[in-house]
Order: C-alpha cells, then sequence, then structure tokens
C-alpha cells in the first residue's frame, strides 16, 4: 500500500471512530431532570385555542392527526387540573391577530399562512366582540378551568416565542424559575417558548405529549420538536411523568 493510499486508510478508520464515539455520547445524552417546588414553578401552556385542537379549527387538517394520535386535548387538561391541585400557577400564552396586524408587510412561512386563514384573528385588542366560539377561542373544555379567576392569561404572543408578550415579566413577578410547558404547537410555539425562557434564565420540562404538531408526507414538525426537545429543555417528560411530579411535589 502506497503512503497515499495508508493516509486515507487512516483517515477513514478516524472518521469512523469519531462517528462511533459520537453515536455513544448521544445515546448517553444526560438528563438533568427538574425538581419541582411549588412555590418556585409554573405549568405554561401555549395557544389552547380551537384553532389548533378543535376539529373546526383552521388548522385541524394539518394538526389533527398528531393531536389525536399524542391524546393532546385530554393531556393538556390533565395538566392543567394537576398543577391547580398542586397549588402550582397556571399560565396562558395566547395567540391573537388584530385587524392592524394584517398591516405586517413581511412573515416567514407559517406565519404568512396563519393570516391568510384569519387564524387566532379577533375583532381588536379592545374588544371580545366575536371571540366566543371563535378560532381564537378556548377549547370549550378548557374554559372552566382558564376562566377561574386565577389563571394568569399574558398578552399575546405575536409570532411564536414570548418575546413579544409579558410571561417572563408575570414569571419573574411571581418568583418562578421553573416552568413546566405545554400546547400547541410543539416545533414553533411550544419550540419558542422553551427556547426564549431557557435563554432568560429559567429551567424548563416539556411535556411531550401535551402538543402535538403539523404533519405532512415530506415534513413532521412533531418529529423534529420531540428531538430538539431532548437536545435543549432540563427534561422531557409524558403527562403521565409530569402529572405525577405535580403530584408529589407537596
Amino acid at each position: 500500500m502506497n503512503k497515499a493510499r495508508k493516509i486515507k486508510a487512516i483517515s477513514h478508520t478516524i472518521l469512523a471512530f469519531s462517528m462511533l464515539i459520537g453515536a455513544n455520547a448521544m445515546a448517553q445524552l444526560p438528563d438533568p431532570g427538574m425538581d419541582i417546588d411549588p412555590a418556585r414553578t409554573a405549568l405554561v401552556i401555549t395557544d389552547p385555542q380551537n384553532d389548533f385542537l378543535s376539529p373546526e379549527g383552521a388548522t385541524w387538517g394539518l394538526v389533527g392527526a398528531s393531536v389525536e394520535a399524542n391524546g393532546t386535548v385530554a393531556n393538556i387538561e390533565s395538566l392543567i387540573k394537576s398543577a391547580k391541585e398542586a397549588g402550582i400557577h397556571v399560565f396562558i400564552s395566547p395567540h391573537y391577530y388584530y385587524p392592524t396586524d394584517h398591516d405586517w408587510a413581511f412573515g416567514g412561512a407559517v406565519e404568512t399562512m396563519m393570516h391568510a386563514i384569519n387564524m387566532f384573528d379577533r375583532e381588536g385588542a379592545l374588544t371580545d366582540e366575536g371571540l366566543h366560539g371563535s378560532g381564537a377561542d378556548w377549547l370549550e373544555r378548557y374554559k372552566p378551568l382558564i376562566e377561574d379567576g386565577k389563571t394568569i392569561v399574558t398578552s399575546p404572543h405575536k409570532v411564536y416565542g414570548p418575546e413579544s408578550n409579558d410571561l417572563a415579566l408575570q414569571l419573574r413577578k411571581r418568583g418562578i424559575d421553573k416552568v413546566i410547558l405545554g400546547g400547541m404547537s410543539a416545533n414553533l410555539c411550544v419550540e419558542a417558548h422553551m427556547r426564549e425562557l431557557l435563554e432568560q434564565g429559567f429551567e424548563v420540562a416539556v411535556v411531550k405529549d401535551a402538543t402535538a404538531a403539523a404533519q405532512t408526507p415530506e415534513l413532521d414538525g412533531y418529529a423534529a420538536a420531540v428531538t430538539n426537545f431532548r437536545f435543549i429543555a432540563n427534561t422531557v417528560w409524558t403527562t403521565e411523568e409530569a402529572t405525577a411530579a405535580m403530584a408529589s411535589s407537596n
């Protein structure tokens, strides 16, 4: 074997060895976990609204199969009930568009689609005219839980993340630095909230079956999100694991 071939063979061996080490490291990706202290922990639910979670909603054709496969609607309800029973604050970060928001000059792919299909539209920031039963309204089964006078409903986020609303302020004003996160949709608003909250210094546990995402023959938003949850969040729970953790926190 000449020198060039030897160098090439050694390079291939090193590359194969590096890939093996990388695969083993990924298989052993740590799970830091998150301890729940009810005084310092909040449940945050993004977009528990008809346009995502109702079969009559604007995006059901894209997200419905994922919502049903995960049992998302029931799981979100279980999380809210468990949090309230454990004395854990519940926060809702909603998505609303007002008529003036349709004057925006540009937007990304899904953002443009949402405007085109009038998703989350409301008549205005200072009126709830036409809100009841609309795509922007809460799913009906959640209303007794959200409208109990104790749930904190933040100002709306406008694209995906909480950078444009008061979620972080509302959390910090209550001394909260740990977040259990669920809602819609997995690879958009949930992932964006996870990333921003982590950057803001919060611990975040994402509940992977209390969310869902658009799935098409070409794209799987849910699989992409769950992969990123595992890479980025402090921990990833099922609803069963999250409710058990909340129940045992007192």
